[in-house]
């Protein structure tokens, strides 16, 4: 009785959510990640970024003013990777919070020697394990540097899904712990190199930081500019593509035609 009550008020919930297309027509031109999805696809995320809204709880942090077009924004941008795998991904966490630009986070780090640091953490976005995303948004989508942190930090939300952080999520019952090691560590090892040797590199050398970072930031890759992930790490867009369940490089070639 209980599960078919929480089924009632999911769609109440979702159906207050009303949406015209004019308004869905202007937030997506913020999200060039969304051109290449078929009309049947753009669809169902719709459908399922209302559902989002509606399951989750929103704070705007400081002064920001939470509007719809913010929260449309951010959930079309969280339920892109989980497009073809469902909202159950998402499950376990209730809170989205949204700042107003970047913003900071008190840290305290013990190192080797047993000497506590205490800083201030400048960052556009975090996700902590069992509870919130936080994330950051500007109204010029230039100001944020061509950082994707909405989808950046809902992949890191994904990896959770194993246990810690680094870079290896909960895989589908078809895929292979090996093959993903074996495309994502030499990759991984090779990108680090690259941005040692002071390389200026295609994709956010912020991935070079640690495996679950790198994990993030092949995923924004993956969905912003997939043509380019496969031809840098081809291996790597493949266990994605198996990973999401979708082949967003194939999308640009089918809008091309």
């Amino acid at each position: 009785m209980i599960g078919l009550f929480e089924k009632w008020r999911r769609r109440r919930a979702v159906a207050a959510i009303a949406v015209a297309p004019d308004q869905w027509r202007h937030v997506e031109a913020r999200l060039p990640c969304l051109d290449f999805l078929v009309e049947n696809d753009r669809h169902r995320l719709r459908e399922m970024a209302r559902e989002f809204i509606a399951i989750k709880e929103w704070s705007g942090a400081g002064e920001l003013a939470l509007t719809p077009d913010i929260q449309l924004s951010i959930a079309l941008q969280a339920c892109l990777p989980v497009l073809n795998l469902g909202l159950d991904w998402y499950r376990g966490w209730v809170g989205v919070v949204v700042y107003a630009g970047d913003f900071i986070i008190p840290r305290r780090e013990m190192d080797e020697a047993g000497v506590v640091h205490e800083y201030d953490d400048d960052v556009l976005g975090e996700a902590w394990e069992g509870g919130p995303v936080l994330v950051s948004w500007f109204d010029d989508p230039a100001d944020a540097g061509g950082a994707s942190m909405v989808i950046h930090e809902f992949a890191h939300k994904l990896d959770m899904s194993n246990g810690e952080v680094d870079g290896l999520p909960a895989l589908h019952a078809d895929m292979s712990r090996r093959d993903w090691i074996a495309a994502f560590e030499p990759a991984y090892e090779d990108f680090c190199r690259r941005v040692d040797a002071g390389e200026h590199t295609a994709l956010d050398p912020y991935a070079a930081e640690h495996p679950g970072e790198f994990f993030a930031v092949m995923s924004e890759a993956f969905f912003e500019t997939p043509a380019l992930l496969k031809g840098e790490y081809p291996a790597v867009y493949e266990q994605l593509c198996r990973f999401y369940r979708q082949d967003p490089a194939s999308r640009i070639v089918f809008s091309l035609s």
